[in-house]
Parts: structure tokens; C-alpha cells; sequence
């Protein structure tokens, strides 16, 4: 099964009361870097057979505006696996669900995400150390017992990849 590691992207600064954070929401840049890594997503050509998220607001956010660059049509899934509390258990026993599925991604929170990319691309018991930055996303190829990490990228280096692009698809000047 493939599976792709998404953290939210930028909703932010946290506020101190936790069901309140529950319902923070993607600010400007959040809601840009969503759509420049779907835009990048969809031009690798990926397709997921479901989108799971956190159930909180900036998860089902990102995963919605990613989704809508990928043109997913299926039903967003909420998972509490994926919620900032849950445990690397709780991680592999939502996964097991989808277990029939060739690729899934899943939306989630850090630190708990990190450490759940860090594990799946393990030896069995030890644990990668990996930071997914905000908006981020990971490519796993994950078997049962371990994963093998295909590709990371963050919105920052999407966007110098395109600006690059652009630049090189420009028409050059000659001087006389």
C-alpha cells in the first residue's frame, strides 16, 4: 500500500484552549500552500483511493483543497488516528481498515504524524527521525512489517521548483 503522509498546512498560531483549537482553520498561506502541493501532487500524476483525516477543522481543510487539486471525488474519512493525541497504535489499527486499498493518504498533526512517518519507515521497533513541516507531504511504501520512504517535499520547495520551472519555459532575450 502506498500512503501519503500530509501535515496540515499553516492555520496559525495554536490557542490555549483545546476545544477551541479543534476548530482553528487554514489562514492565507495555508489555504496557498494547499493548493500549490495539490497543484504539484496532481502534475506527478497521483490518485489515492481515500483521503483520511483528523477530524479537526485545519486537517479536514487541507485535505479537502488538496483532495479538490487531485480531483478526488470520494468521501472525506474522519479518523481519531490521526487526531494530535492519538498513538502510533491507534495509527496502525485505522490503517488496517484501508488495508484493501493501493494507496491512501492520510492528514493528521505534528508531532504525532512525524513520529508516525518515522516509525512506518523503520526497522521494527526503531523509529527514523523526520520532521514534516507544515503542509508537507510523504510518499511510503508500506508492507506490512516496514515502509520505504519514496519522496518528502515541503510547499517551499514545491514553489522554487515551479518558479524554476517558470523561468527556464521563458522566452530568451538576446542582446545586440
Amino acid at each position: 500500500m502506498v500512503v501519503y503522509f500530509l501535515r496540515h498546512a499553516s492555520a496559525g498560531e495554536r490557542v490555549s484552549n483545546p476545544k477551541k483549537d479543534e476548530k482553528r482553520a487554514l489562514d492565507k498561506n495555508g489555504i496557498e500552500q494547499c493548493g500549490e502541493v495539490g497543484r504539484a501532487l496532481a502534475a506527478l500524476d497521483v490518485h489515492v483511493d481515500a483521503i483520511i483525516s483528523s477530524p479537526l477543522k485545519r486537517a479536514t481543510q487541507t485535505a479537502s483543497l488538496v483532495g479538490n487539486e487531485l480531483s478526488y471525488e470520494g468521501k472525506l474519512q474522519l479518523e481519531d488516528g490521526l487526531k494530535p493525541s492519538a498513538a502510533y497504535a491507534d495509527f496502525r489499527k485505522m490503517l488496517e481498515k484501508y488495508s484493501k486499498l493501493e494507496s491512501v493518504m492520510v492528514v493528521g498533526h505534528n508531532p504525532n504524524l512525524s513520529e508516525f512517518l518515522g516509525r512506518a519507515i523503520s526497522e521494527p521497533g526503531g523509529q527514523a527521525n523526520t520532521d514534516l513541516k507544515k503542509g508537507a507531504i510523504a510518499r511510503v511504501e508500506l508492507s506490512r512489517t516496514s515502509g520505504v520512504l519514496q519522496w518528502m517535499f515541503t510547499p517551499k520547495i514545491v514553489r522554487t521548483v515551479q518558479a524554476a520551472a517558470a523561468e527556464s519555459s521563458r522566452p530568451k532575450t538576446s542582446r545586440k
